[in-house]
């Protein structure tokens, strides 16, 4: 699979696991109801959402461009960690704004997402990668 399906169908397994997720990791750490973490979680996973397709899209085309092919390890970690970097830069503002809190309490409670979803990201890319095969930016040129 490839192209446009190729990623609709990623974006949408990875944000479906990731707002079940977030809704539930919102409420622990909060300690508040997932009836209020809801909502949340399905902002977080829109903004996550759009932000992944546009990611995914810069990082295969910087992946084209490369030399060598192939998804390493390394490849890997810097995709996953760049994604959640930056997503941050959009989230914490959002989750201090519904949570009534400061953005240092936000980046706190934000914590816990940014060190468990680059996990999350690179174990979901390795899975999809092997149930899909590379896209065509990984292959070897022939």
């Amino acid at each position: 699979m490839q192209g446009l399906k190729r990623k609709l169908v990623y974006v949408t397994f990875y944000e479906l696991i990731g707002l079940c997720m977030s809704t539930l990791g919102l409420a622990y750490l909060s300690d508040t109801q997932a009836s209020h973490t809801g909502p949340l979680a399905v902002m977080i996973t829109t903004i996550a959402m759009a932000w992944n397709f546009i990611y995914n899209s810069l990082f295969e085309y910087w992946e084209s461009r490369q030399a060598t092919r192939g998804r390493s390890v390394a490849r890997r970690v810097a995709h996953a960690v760049g994604f959640q970097l930056t997503l941050v830069v959009y989230l914490i503002p959002l989750i201090a704004w519904w949570l009534g809190m400061s953005l240092l309490e936000a980046f706190v409670v934000d914590l816990a997402f940014i060190i468990l979803i680059p996990c999350y990201t690179f174990l979901y890319n390795w899975a999809f990668d092997r149930i899909f095969g590379l896209p065509t930016s990984a292959m070897a040129a022939a």
